[in-house]
């Protein structure tokens, strides 16, 4: 009694409402919230009585309008978008077979089951046999007029402002060459670390690709679709990187609980990215991150999230020096690049008199050749030369490996795993060295002109040879 006169001195507020007298209009206030009777939060929001849905809005209850009711039934996750028929898309017309054999193969499903039973089951299409959302974000040739907001715009600015755009692209094909695309993107206009260790390269990624493909996928798969006027945004400074998406922490995900707890907005999108190994397990994205940053330590990241969920990679300098791709290793004892130096143009002459500068197709001098005589100049060897050193393929028909011919890193993984098991799929190698499956296949085409594997039977029942 005494907390309940002390509340009565407090007066009606938020949590708080007094009457005098009981009528019909108790239930809309029980609706709203609890009075002196203790009603829990349900687990079925939202709740409604004969008169409508009822929400309380500061010291008042408020009857919600259609609007309303539809983003509170969006917010408590009761409408997935992914799961909604699209009425625009017509499974004849803009269903792109090429995407969805693709898609068998990185699931490793047979492509012998019917075609209309397997997009049911993977609840792409319904059942009046139209496409749902995840289906047309999947299997359709172009998002462009069907889904307006499941375009992924890639930006590069000059300078750390969004005021002079340098390169800007829009893909609005299917989610899994979106993500593809947007990675390839980022990788061309980010820096490279050039590695040399013995007579071998090796290139480290600003942004360790682990913690960029699962910022970017995390972004496409978590996004709020139904949000319209919003698209996934991956812009690039030249002090940060930022991946931006449309919907903030999902309504059942606390702050403290962020990275720790997992609440999938789309279902049916996380889903269809774990049968194909983009998602490696629901919930780990982003510690993923945060290890592969912590690992590799070429750059720093934060998380942001309101209305909108971001993560921003901040930009560092490799040794002092920006290197992008093509770019000279930087010798031992330079000094690292100044913050505004201006690169060199095309035609500068060199600074020590008497360099020359190496002419387009200058060959790298050849194992044996002689020592330079007292008075000679000395020669410099192109960028191109120095990326042919060790990387050149072996001919057909060539028995004996070629003098300086070595294999890159992923190459030797590659390698290793497939000792370990010769029938190992492009996936699980995709999945075991952290690369993208595009990467993993170049570099089995590369070992394959170089003759050091071959495959042996069809691409599912088959198995690989290697050659030493």
């Amino acid at each position: 009694m005494k907390k309940l006169k002390q509340l009565i001195q407090l007066g009606e507020d938020y949590h708080l409402e007094l009457k005098e007298s009981l009528d019909k209009s108790i239930i809309e206030e029980i609706c709203a919230f609890a009075i002196v009777i203790d009603v829990p939060e349900g687990n079925e929001k939202p709740y409604a009585c004969s008169k409508g849905f009822f929400v309380r809005i500061g010291p008042n209850t408020q009857k919600l309008t259609r609007n309303e009711i539809v983003t509170l039934f969006q917010k408590e996750g009761r409408i997935r978008f992914d799961e909604l028929e699209n009425r625009k898309a017509n499974l004849a017309n803009d269903f792109d077979e090429t995407a969805f054999q693709k898609f068998l193969k990185y699931a490793s499903i047979t492509p012998s089951i019917d075609r209309t039973f397997l997009l049911k089951n993977l609840d792409c299409i319904n059942e009046n046999n139209k496409l749902t959302n995840a289906g047309v974000l999947f299997f359709c040739k172009s998002t462009e007029f069907l889904l307006l907001q499941a375009t992924v715009v890639c930006v590069l600015y000059k300078g750390n402002q969004k005021l002079h755009i340098l390169d800007k692209k829009d893909f609005s094909g299917n989610i899994v060459d979106n993500i593809e695309n947007a990675i390839i993107f980022v990788n061309r206009h980010t820096n490279l670390e050039y590695k040399i260790e013995g007579l071998r390269r090796q290139e480290n990624p600003e942004i360790p690709e682990v913690a960029l493909r699962e910022a970017i996928v995390n972004a496409v798969c978590h996004r709020d679709y139904f949000q319209k006027g919003a698209n996934v945004m991956i812009e690039i400074f030249d002090n940060r990187v930022s991946i931006t998406n449309p919907g903030g922490l999902p309504a059942d995900l606390k702050p403290s609980e962020f990275g720790s707890k997992s609440v999938v907005r789309n279902a049916v999108i996380a889903s269809l990215l774990h049968r194909i190994d983009y998602i490696e397990k629901i919930g780990t994205g982003i510690n993923r991150i945060k290890n592969s940053i912590k690992k590799y330590g070429v750059s720093k990241v934060t998380f942001s999230y309101d209305t909108f969920f971001t993560v921003t990679f901040q930009r560092t300098f490799i040794d002092g020096h920006s290197l992008k791709v093509g770019d000279k290793l930087p010798k031992v004892g330079d000094k690292p690049k100044k913050v505004g130096d201006k690169p060199k143009k095309v035609g500068d002459k060199p600074k020590k008199v008497g360099d020359k500068s190496p002419k387009v197709g200058d060959k790298p001098k050849k194992v044996g050749d002689k020592s330079k005589k007292v008075g000679d100049k000395p020669k410099k060897v192109a960028d191109d030369e120095f990326d042919k050193v060790g990387d050149s393929l072996a001919k057909v028909g060539e028995k004996s490996k070629k003098v300086g011919e070595k294999l890159t890193e992923n190459q030797q993984a590659i390698l290793k795993y497939i000792k370990e098991d010769n029938k190992i799929s492009a996936n699980k190698l995709s999945k075991n060295i952290g690369i993208s499956q595009r990467k993993i296949e170049d570099n089995i085409l590369k070992l394959k002109n170089k003759k050091r594997i071959k495959r042996v039977g069809s691409p599912r029942g088959g198995h690989w040879l290697i050659f030493d």
